[in-house]
């Protein structure tokens, strides 16, 4: 459990740091210029992942609590609402007009819907430790930026396209979480 704590605690520094620090970071990027602070902030993240990974993988099965069945489908449906508020950002619909920060409420409405369907400690640690990670990432973000500047909303083509998108990602994360993970996204 030591190494998950650590993994999110390097998650948490590494993520915050610009975020509640900005003349700190705008000042090492400088230092370090851009390609360097990018590979070491890359780093960070990678390595943060690792631990988080190992940690849980290695934290041993401590029931909390037992998620009934119907979770699993609520999970499905929340897991394709993930996926599409996390990649708008980079479609062209007019939903980036709508949410301020959809990655980080897309990590939100990921880490909520894996808290529905694991019970256990290391997931309750994981899974919280990234959900209050990015509560505290939106409020300190929306804080540094000020007021909102929406950005261009896109057609009804771009929403389309966007929900296509989602569903092909989400169908992609289906077919690969099983071996991954070993754990089947629909129940049986």
């Amino acid at each position: 459990m030591a190494l998950l704590i650590l993994g999110l605690a390097l998650w948490w520094a590494s993520h915050l740091y610009p975020i509640y620090l900005p003349a700190r970071r705008a000042a090492a990027h400088r230092r370090l210029g851009e390609k360097l602070y990018k590979s070491a902030f890359s780093m960070f993240s990678v390595i943060a992942v690792a631990f988080m990974v190992m940690g849980y993988q290695k934290a041993g099965l401590i029931a909390v609590w037992t998620p009934p069945l119907w979770t699993t489908h609520l999970n499905n449906l929340l897991m394709l609402v993930a996926i599409f508020l996390f990649i708008t950002k980079f479609a062209k619909s007019g939903v980036r007009r709508q949410i301020r920060h959809p990655m980080l409420a897309g990590v939100k409405v990921w880490a909520v819907a894996h808290l529905l369907v694991n019970g256990d400690l290391a997931s309750i640690v994981l899974f919280g430790g990234l959900l209050a990670w990015a509560v505290v990432a939106m409020i300190g973000s929306s804080r540094r930026d000020g007021a909102w500047q929406r950005p261009a909303g896109g057609g009804i083509a771009g929403l389309i396209r966007h929900g296509v998108i989602a569903v092909v990602v989400f169908l992609a994360i289906v077919g690969v979480h099983g071996l991954l993970f070993g754990v089947s996204t629909f129940p049986r």
